[in-house]
């Protein structure tokens, strides 16, 4: 079993088991927190949302566009006494849908090449029963958004699918501090979680060219 939580915080640059347990256990106190007893027995759509308006609630100010995608990071600035950004659209995407495993809800993401006129963008996907519910985790009244219904290039995504992109993201950030090593790793291991993921094999392309290096 693909173990979202655990291969997100490595791929954040976690590599220490002590650590991961570190923040595998302050997972679950904001799980304990935003799930109170009253809600456990909760249909699994009642579950999700006082999970998204708990998050919401806690940090009102929580996206940035430039905020963080690394998962320990994320759940850092969730869980600190500070007003300040939580995470980006993947950041914040990431740590819902690793609370509604803990809640016993499979939730996937959709990955869109350009939302908001900003660009790439993920968000939560919810299948529950028969409804498919887009859960934008940018906007405090993102539950049940429908402005990306019609999107032409919506891409339903897994668990690997995510992490990948914590690989992608983390790839870039290194290719601009010029550390091509880090950089061709972080893409290397995105192509090996998604080898159809195109933006992590164009962004390697490019350091490949820049380290004057052919395939």
């Amino acid at each position: 079993m693909f173990d979202l939580e655990k291969e997100a915080l490595i791929a954040s640059g976690l590599v220490d088991e002590g650590r991961i347990v570190e923040y595998s256990d302050r997972l679950y106190s904001l799980f304990r927190e935003y799930m109170p007893p009253a809600h456990v027995d909760a249909s699994p759509l009642e579950r999700a949302r006082a999970v998204f308006d708990a998050l919401w609630k806690d940090r009102p100010n929580r996206y940035s566009r430039q905020g963080q995608f690394r998962f320990d990071r994320v759940i850092d600035a969730q869980t600190e006494r500070k007003n300040r950004p939580v995470g980006n659209c993947l950041g914040l995407t990431v740590l819902y849908n690793c609370l509604l495993r803990r809640t016993g809800i499979q939730a996937q993401a959709v990955y869109l090449e350009n939302a908001f006129e900003i660009g790439p963008h993920v968000l939560t996907l919810l299948r529950i029963g028969n409804s498919a519910i887009d859960v934008e985790n940018i906007l405090a009244d993102g539950f049940g958004y429908k402005g990306h219904k019609e999107n032409p290039f919506r891409t339903e995504w897994g668990d690997k699918e995510l992490v990948a992109d914590i690989y992608q993201s983390a790839g870039t950030e290194f290719f601009q501090e010029k550390e091509f090593q880090e950089a061709l790793r972080n893409y290397d291991s995105a192509l090996k979680l998604y080898p159809g993921y195109e933006k992590a094999r164009l962004n390697r392309a490019i350091l490949l060219d820049r380290m004057g290096r052919k395939e």
